[in-house]
């Protein structure tokens, strides 16, 4: 579920972010990762009661007084290099070919599940597989195609609405600047920095619900608009790191740091949290509420990159 960031202007719809679903890296960033196995960080119940200790520890030392900024800020940055050990295979979770695909997808995941729209999306780029074809759809027929991912009737009024727009006034093309994308119907800045980040290559934070809940959950703002919390996290990071870290929150906090009752035994960041103990503490009961390739199950996307160690999503109906 998911809109951004940047008015630099970007490169065309061809980057290569799209070949496998993941922002463009720099030649060393992409040489580091080809040398990292694709397989999940273990976490040994001894690791897991060390961090529970100094979870506990954490708690207790975030309500004896006001953390400094510097604090926050060292704080802030370990979380992230922990999590980028712990999903070094972070993606977007919206199955795309291409920045027009990631858009339409990017839409329809409001207010379901990404692997809903990933069930949905392959009928859907069959029937219409550009912005000219779906600007031209029968709306019946585009809400039918849809339906399963809610709200159909004002989703299947956006797309039609940004397709004609594209086709109108970009030449069919997807733009790669905030502001033109914010322009299109249906388009808000969380998507327009999840299509930025990951089709363009242009760095941005992606507050949804996942991210903006841990964030406060860690201490990093209390900030409750998508806006300013976007504002305070990027202000922590360097801007090479927006993209790539809004995956790894959210992919945690889809996997262990769950809204209603967190993994906190089964936590690798449990040292550094300052909420830790809201959850379930015993590393054996915390290991059941793991979810996705944590949890040994299938992940959301069906077609996922190559270095994803869990398994693929099944296609709608399957049984």
């Amino acid at each position: 579920m998911i809109s951004s960031d940047s008015s630099s202007a970007s490169p065309s719809a061809s980057s290569p972010a799209l070949s496998s679903g993941k922002p463009a890296a720099s030649g060393k960033a992409a040489a580091k990762r080809a040398t990292k196995a694709p397989v999940t960080k273990a976490v040994s119940k001894t690791t897991v009661k060390a961090g529970a200790k100094a979870g506990a520890k954490a708690g207790a030392k975030a309500g004896a007084g006001p953390e400094s900024r510097t604090a926050l800020v060292r704080r802030a940055r370990r979380i992230n290099r922990e999590l980028a050990d712990v999903y070094p295979y972070a993606h977007p979770e919206l199955d795309f070919e291409n920045s027009f695909e990631l858009l339409v997808a990017t839409v329809l995941s409001a207010q379901t599940t990404d692997l809903r729209v990933n069930q949905t999306t392959p009928a859907l780029f069959a029937a219409y597989p550009t912005p000219e074809d779906m600007a031209a759809a029968d709306p019946e027929a585009l809400e039918a195609l849809i339906r399963p991912t809610g709200f159909f009737r004002a989703k299947a009024k956006s797309l039609i609405g940004l397709s004609t727009a594209l086709r109108d006034r970009f030449d069919g093309e997807v733009p790669g600047r905030l502001e033109d994308l914010v322009s299109l119907p249906g388009v808000g800045r969380k998507t327009a920095n999840v299509v930025l980040g990951n089709a363009f290559g242009v760095p941005g934070i992606t507050v949804d619900t996942h991210f903006g809940r841990l964030v406060r959950r860690w201490k990093w703002t209390d900030e409750t608009d998508p806006e300013k919390v976007e504002a305070v996290v990027c202000d922590l990071f360097p801007k090479s790191e927006w993209t790539m870290l809004s995956h790894r929150v959210v992919f945690h906090g889809r996997r262990i740091c769950h809204s209603r009752k967190p993994a906190c035994g089964a936590c690798p960041i449990a040292p550094l949290c300052p909420s830790y103990g809201e959850g379930e503490t015993d590393p054996d009961k915390a290991q059941k509420l793991l979810k996705y390739e944590k949890g040994g199950l299938p992940g959301q996307r069906l077609k996922p990159p190559p270095d994803y160690p869990g398994l693929p999503a099944a296609p709608l109906g399957a049984a």
